[in-house]
């Protein structure tokens, strides 16, 4: 493969993964918007589900050399910072 391919391919695997983690932010800012607390087991069943799937989709795209480790760190981490604060400021209403 090309440097210039393995490259394209690359970006599109960033953008995909982080299109991911923002639809999961978005899917628990709803969920707790709308539908429940952070207590209840139903948020914590998504959350989990949701975070252990884009988990192994940044270990794939690792495998494949698409991303490096470090950068799938930081897409979880940003995600995770992201629903803390959303579930700092659920809470604190």
């Amino acid at each position: 493969m090309s440097v210039k391919a393995l490259t394209e391919h690359s970006e599109k695997a960033y953008a995909l993964l982080k299109a991911d983690a923002e639809k999961i932010r978005k899917l628990i800012e709803v969920q707790m918007d709308n539908l429940t607390m952070p207590q209840c087991p139903l948020y914590e069943e998504v959350l989990d589900t949701q975070m252990f799937g884009l988990s192994r989709e940044i270990d794939f795209a690792i495998r494949l050399n698409l991303i490096d480790e470090e950068t799938g760190k930081h897409i979880l981490s940003e995600l995770e910072r992201k629903l803390a604060a959303f579930h700092e400021a659920t809470v604190g209403k």
